[in-house]
């Protein structure tokens, strides 16, 4: 049974993400179906419901990543965790091209294939949010930035 997250908690994580998902880095403003709060590592796997394990998520990324805390390396073959914003900067795995995501790193590759971040879909969205001078946030452009 999944615990309740409370209303301060909820708006601790949101503050501190600045509206933006942490995976996609789409802003809440923009999320179609809008965001919610991730537990990093789920319940399932023993993940607590505090500050240090809740990610601000767009319903999208939450729905691809469900319990996963990791995935398998498309070179190796090896288990690869994925990205983790309470622990990683986006920068050190990730890198935007155009609207498209690149890895810098294994755990970058596993996220974007796992959370499917360059599906068709999901670039149109953000080629219609640069269009309209929303992608990326200014938010998101502090995490693309940070080192």
């Amino acid at each position: 049974m999944a615990s309740r997250i409370s209303a301060p908690l909820r708006r601790l994580v949101e503050s501190r993400a600045e509206r933006v998902c942490e995976y996609c880095l789409i802003h809440a403003d923009d999320a179609y179906v809008g965001c919610q709060l991730d537990h990093v590592i789920s319940e399932k796997h023993g993940g607590p419901t505090v500050l240090e394990n809740l990610a601000f998520a767009c319903a999208y990324c939450n729905r691809q990543k469900g319990s996963d805390v990791g995935s398998t390396a498309k070179a190796t073959g090896e288990f690869v965790r994925l990205f983790n914003p309470r622990t990683d900067f986006w920068s050190a795995h990730f890198r935007l091209v155009g609207v498209r995501f690149a890895w810098r790193t294994a755990v970058g590759e596993a996220t974007i294939r796992l959370l499917k971040l360059n599906d068709p879909l999901r670039i149109e969205e953000r080629q219609t949010l640069k269009r309209n001078g929303k992608h990326p946030s200014a938010a998101a452009m502090k995490r693309i930035k940070r080192t």
